[in-house]
């Protein structure tokens, strides 16, 4: 008898490793009945063909977002201590304090905060959380869902989502295995894992040491190492154009050389239009001395703002736009899906351009696995102003410890240097690439191409224990 895998996708983060990759073949081909648990507009039946059961019941306890608020302060302040740092308590961001009810919650927060901010404190949030998940119609209904298709093991693609907390307590609560993908490179550091699943899928062993240190309520039995889907398709030769039919595709002219501005989200980078134009400056001058160069700006799939045209429309002789092929299906940031034919547009770029200039992106990544190079802008703009973030905290960041050393990247710390640097990368005198890739085999993990196959076998371990 086939056993039934339930991908519980709580919202639409989990959409690109899960459903857009092979994964679901792969499960198929294993003799899995495939569902997907579905929690997000997206009509996975409907656009994928693949088995859905739909999550329509969204709610959250009222007070669980104070307390989940709370949670990741005081883990943080918890991380400062122990680890004698300072930097954890940058990835908080202001609470809002405007109206009654943001008020009410924020207060409660911060006393929360100031009373738990120790490991007991945090333990004690921890289950005041999944007792008010309990006490949900959301969990109750769940739980129905699971009693009438009775799945094997329910494989949570986020951990982060409140959503995703009363299902995961339903299936444990009646004694289904569950399971955890943490999805980004920066999950761990930041305090975001909300829920607390039987099993941890994680990249790399460098990133099941930092679940273990951020996480000791987590036993290292419990975490599989296996890589990331991320990645797969970069290492899919069948999705590559010839560059003659990119550049066709996307008007480009085939005389230039083109580099990738990859376009940051306005929390990470609120000032980003101004590295854009900085970039654009350096190629017209580079051009002024017998290069041929343009820029491809490829925008952060959930930046909907307009702060880039004013640059676009000035820059046009050398910037060419090119959108990711995502859509909205909602209208808050995870609910902008991708699409399997973004892999492909992403792979293509990532080939046909020379390097990419970005603000602390895991796009390093992406770039490294096509041996290119990859530029972090790492100076403040003078349009920096009180109560405007300032983007080299970034780099102070957790994450960015895994780097070998700092030629893991390129940094550029002047924009006088700009014009230098990016002519020293196009002449082959710079490159980032052979420390590049050491720290991708960091992060990522040392078999990129592997990750989907080694989920299915931690899976298939988990179901048959």
């Amino acid at each position: 008898m086939s056993k039934k895998a339930f991908i519980f996708l709580p919202d639409g983060v989990g959409l690109r490793n899960f459903a857009l990759t092979n994964f679901n073949a792969i499960g198929t081909a294993l003799g899995y009945e495939m569902v997907y648990w579905n929690n997000t507009p997206f009509k996975i039946k409907e656009e994928l063909g693949y088995d859905e059961v739909n999550i329509t019941n969204h709610q959250l306890n009222p007070w669980t977002t104070v307390y989940t608020r709370a949670r990741k302060r005081c883990e943080l302040n918890v991380f400062d201590k122990k680890f004698n740092e300072t930097v954890y308590n940058t990835y908080n961001f202001p609470q809002s304090y405007k109206g009654i009810k943001n008020i009410i919650k924020s207060l409660n927060v911060d006393f929360l905060v100031a009373t738990k901010s120790t490991e007991k404190g945090v333990e004690s949030i921890r289950t005041k959380i999944k007792k008010l998940e309990r006490s949900t119609s959301k969990y109750e209904y769940c739980k129905k869902q699971l009693l009438e298709h009775k799945p094997d093991i329910v494989f949570c693609t986020n951990p982060r989502p409140t959503q995703a907390i009363a299902p995961i307590l339903a299936a444990q609560d009646l004694g289904i295995p569950t399971a955890s993908f943490i999805f980004s490179w920066d999950n761990l550091p930041k305090a975001t894992t909300l829920i607390e699943p039987d099993f941890y899928f994680v990249w790399s062993d460098y990133m099941k040491k930092e679940l273990l240190q951020y996480c000791p309520y987590v036993k290292p039995e419990q975490v599989f190492v296996t890589g990331t889907p991320q990645f797969e398709s970069h290492f899919d030769t069948s999705l590559l154009q010839t560059k003659e039919d990119f550049y066709k595709s996307h008007h480009l002219d085939l005389e230039k050389k083109y580099i990738c501005f990859s376009g940051d989200d306005i929390v990470t980078s609120p000032l980003d239009q101004y590295y854009l134009e900085d970039l654009a400056i350096s190629v017209r001058e580079l051009n002024q001395q017998g290069y041929n160069l343009g820029i491809i700006y490829r925008k952060c799939p959930v930046d909907f703002t307009n702060r880039y045209d004013a640059v676009l429309q000035q820059y046009q002789d050398v910037i060419v736009s090119i959108d990711p092929l995502w859509r909205p299906v909602g209208t808050s940031w995870n609910e902008i899906m991708p699409t399997k034919e973004d892999f492909a547009l992403q792979s293509n770029i990532c080939e046909h351009t020379e390097f990419v200039g970005n603000i602390a992106s895991s796009m390093v990544f992406d770039f490294v696995a096509h041996d290119k190079s990859c530029l972090f802008f790492d100076y403040e703009q003078p349009q920096l102003q009180k109560g405007i973030r300032d983007i080299g905290q970034n780099y102070k960041y957790i994450h960015f410890r895994s780097m070998p050393n700092k030629e893991a990247a390129l940094f550029v710390y002047d924009k006088k240097e700009l014009t230098a640097i990016v002519k020293a990368i196009l002449d082959g005198k710079q490159s980032n690439v052979p420390v590049g890739k050491k720290w991708f085999d960091v992060v990522v993990g040392m078999e990129p191409t592997k990750a989907s196959e080694k989920i299915w076998e931690g899976i298939n371990s988990i179901v048959k224990k």
